[in-house]
């Protein structure tokens, strides 16, 4: 297995950026004011590194293309990614339920499936399959996968001071702006490679 440091970091920045204004954000700060945030934490890590485990296995199958058709597609995704970014309102804010839920397996529970059910066909599940094609599996996995976990570790400890002092409208735009340069990118590729 071959971990590349640069993929790694770039599918770790695309990842962060694009789920900080998600609702799995917001879920994972809701449900943190209301249950044990290390069990939540557990939940909807677990639940993350089972999208991930899922998104790069797609994207290794979309590997198996011809070089081309596979820049087309991550251009396509990259832009359609840049389009939802740049143009959602950052009004995502979830409430993860009203019920106080307590022990380790039921917060455990509720977290894994609140992420789990929310994160199938996600911008970021999109983005890690279409980062795998390309930039080699296990270092997309790793990096996703450490971005996943640490959005939702930042929203359970410092999830009212982003909201406070980063307004989630400026990520968006940060995000998709970097998602659009790699449709750009993509697209280069495909006539100089």
């Amino acid at each position: 297995m071959h971990l590349d440091p640069l993929a790694i970091l770039t599918a770790f920045g695309l990842i962060f950026l694009a789920e900080l204004p998600d609702k799995t954000m917001f879920a994972s700060l809701a449900m943190g004011t209301r249950m044990r945030p290390l069990y939540v934490w557990f939940g909807t890590s677990t639940a993350f590194v089972v999208h991930v485990a899922i998104a790069v296995g797609a994207g290794s199958l979309i590997g198996l293309l011809p070089d081309w058709t596979v820049k087309s597609v991550s251009a396509a995704l990259f832009a359609f990614g840049a389009f939802m970014l740049l143009r959602s309102g950052g009004d995502d804010e979830e409430d993860a339920g009203g019920r106080t839920v307590t022990g380790f397996w039921p917060v455990y529970t509720t977290a894994f499936m609140a992420v789990f059910i929310s994160e199938w066909g996600d911008l970021t599940q999109i983005t890690t399959a279409n980062l795998a094609a390309t930039n080699g599996v296990a270092s997309v996995a790793v990096g996703s996968a450490a971005a996943l976990m640490s959005v939702s570790a930042l929203a359970l400890l410092a999830g009212r001071f982003i909201a406070k002092r980063v307004p989630l409208k400026t990520v968006q735009r940060i995000g998709g702006l970097c998602m659009l340069g790699l449709a750009v990118w993509s697209v280069v590729e495909i006539f100089t490679g």
